[in-house]
């Protein structure tokens, strides 16, 4: 699936861009299924928000139970002083976590696919196993910030191996929170870890190194339909979007079977629930 030098562009930056890798019915069929679950969604049922600035204290009883079922999480500044939402709760939702991939037929269907699975074979996941989806709104105005952080801190393994597939399901922009990233920066070591142990994270602190600045980031802008691949150790975020259009955006997070899954990591699956790859006849 891959060529010999995206294979090396991938190991050379953390990253690869690969546009028009999903078709336009789809993203259609995706972003359909995504309102179903919005329009669905009673804000009564929790009015929990979705925030990088504090995840030890943001991640309460509804994030936790998020692990392997499907919930929506709120932008930050979705609710007014009093409580009440500043505009329609289609505009306010956040994302939609965190096992899509597993438990809804129309996002099942878009993450089992054979392509998909043999750029995953291409970048190095022999045996992958899929642990989160995510549907990311980054709602025009609203959508919050993503502040730099590394995805192997969610999905920890010995050896590191958490690889992310992200696919932009609109146009993603400077001018709407697209993605940002450092080239090369998977070199670098682990910063931080989230840990779960029963009902209590914490965020342990494992090296110094600064985050990246505008110095050495570069925004990775990408048309509808491009998937985006990136290393587990590669720092990213994604800015406020304060413009007029939204930002749409599916996110899944695989590792290797073969590397040992951290037993501390918030996402943990059993006999009963058994984690898969992106083969469609597993």
């Amino acid at each position: 699936m891959l060529t010999t030098e995206q294979r090396e562009q991938y190991r050379r930056d953390g990253f690869l861009v690969l546009p028009g890798f999903k078709g336009p019915d789809e993203i259609a069929a995706l972003r359909r299924r995504a309102e179903e679950i919005v329009e669905a969604f009673d804000p009564e049922e929790s009015r929990a928000i979705f925030t990088t600035r504090d995840q030890e204290r943001a991640s309460d009883a509804w994030f936790l139970g998020s692990d392997n079922t499907v919930r929506c999480f709120f932008e930050e500044e979705a609710f007014g002083p009093d409580g009440q939402l500043r505009q329609p709760k289609a505009l306010s939702i956040n994302k939609i976590g965190h096992a899509m991939h597993d438990l809804d037929p129309v996002f099942e269907a878009f993450t089992r696919d054979p392509t998909l699975a043999a750029v995953a074979r291409d970048l190095g996941l022999e045996q992958p196993q899929v642990w989160q989806s995510m549907y990311i709104f980054k709602q025009p105005g609203i959508g919050g910030e993503v502040r730099w952080h590394q995805d192997a801190t969610f999905f920890d393994s010995d050896p590191i191996t958490v690889t992310t597939f992200w696919f932009a399901l609109e146009d993603a922009t400077r001018d709407n929170g697209c993605l940002w990233a450092e080239p090369g920066g998977h070199r670098g070591p682990l910063r931080e870890c989230f840990l779960r142990d029963g009902d209590t994270i914490s965020m342990e602190k494992l090296d110094s190194t600064p985050w990246p600045d505008d110095s050495t980031a570069v925004p990775l802008e990408a048309a509808a339909g491009t998937l985006v691949c990136f290393h587990g150790l590669l720092p990213h975020y994604s800015a406020p979007n304060r413009s007029t259009v939204s930002r749409h955006a599916f996110t899944l997070h695989a590792t290797d079977a073969r590397a040992a899954y951290s037993p501390r990591n918030w996402i943990q699956r059993d006999a009963g629930f058994p984690v898969r790859g992106f083969d469609p006849d597993a």
